[in-house]
């Protein structure tokens, strides 16, 4: 057996009772670190605690909601107590909305961009004292491909993707020299309950949320800035972008990247 790549980290994940949150605290327990699972549904949390301490590494359960900031720096200031310290915190947290632009209410932006952005945002701003005070630790925040290149009908989850980009790519070149990386990491559709009643075109099959989970360890060993997943088919659309939004658009449009609506209840959409 390998070197383990985390050994002895400690990692704090949002967003970790499911989905790549789920993937990414299986996956870094199995590279060794001991993980802080934070999310707003402590059974399913308990439930992701028990296979991380089935691997042999420690779990901590917090229950924590990002859009309350005093909950979440509590949730932070716990994890480092509970665990000796803390090396990474994955800002993973966030709803999915799909409804055409035209049709959107003005609540249910704001709901994406609390959740998605500002609950972001106070994960960083609760943990980054912490890390600039050490000089050492890394920020990893799961954005999104339509946080490069919008995809119809997701106008409002889209620009909470944008605003996180931006924020990230900024904080960034700030953090420059402080010890401190700050890593993106940009899926495609994952397999996850929360676009289980999308069904996506065979182009761009939902891939699996361990893929993203193995992005993310990337990210924090080789100090990787910006990881897209899947690459190859991701940075194609980038760089099509890049020459012509309109052959972006173009092939936004005749590959149906939009994807279609199954009968599937999804979990945490935004009503």
């Amino acid at each position: 057996m390998g070197k383990l790549k985390l050994s002895g980290k400690r990692v704090a994940i949002t967003g970790a009772s499911s989905g790549i949150g789920k993937a990414t605290a299986l996956r870094m327990a199995r590279e060794g670190a001991d993980v802080a699972l934070i999310a707003r549904n402590r059974e399913r949390l308990c439930g992701v605690a028990e296979q991380i301490e089935a691997l042999g590494r420690k779990a901590v359960v917090i229950e924590a909601d990002v859009t309350d900031a005093e909950g979440i720096k509590k949730a932070v200031d716990t994890a480092i107590d509970l665990l000796g310290g803390l090396d990474v915190f994955h800002c993973n947290a966030g709803i999915y909305l799909r409804c055409p632009a035209k049709d959107l209410r003005m609540d249910q932006i704001r709901k994406l961009m609390e959740v998605n952005y500002f609950g972001c945002l106070n994960c960083v701003y609760a943990v980054l004292p912490y890390f600039l005070e050490k000089g050492s630790g890394s920020i990893i925040t799961t954005c999104s491909m339509d946080g490069k290149k919008g995809v119809p009908p997701d106008a409002a989850y889209v620009g909470s993707k944008f605003a996180m980009n931006g924020f990230f790519q900024v904080l960034r070149q700030e953090l420059r020299g402080s010890g401190v990386h700050v890593g993106i990491i940009y899926p495609s559709r994952m397999d996850t309950p929360q676009i289980a009643h999308v069904d996506c075109p065979k182009l761009t099959p939902k891939g699996d949320p361990d893929m993203v989970a193995k992005a993310v360890v990337r990210s924090v060993v080789k100090k990787k800035k910006e990881i897209m997943v899947p690459s190859f088919s991701c940075h194609l659309l980038t760089w099509a972008d890049a020459i012509s939004p309109s052959l972006s658009d173009w092939l936004v449009r005749v590959n149906h990247l939009d994807g279609t609506v199954n009968d599937t209840e999804p979990i945490n959409e935004a009503k």
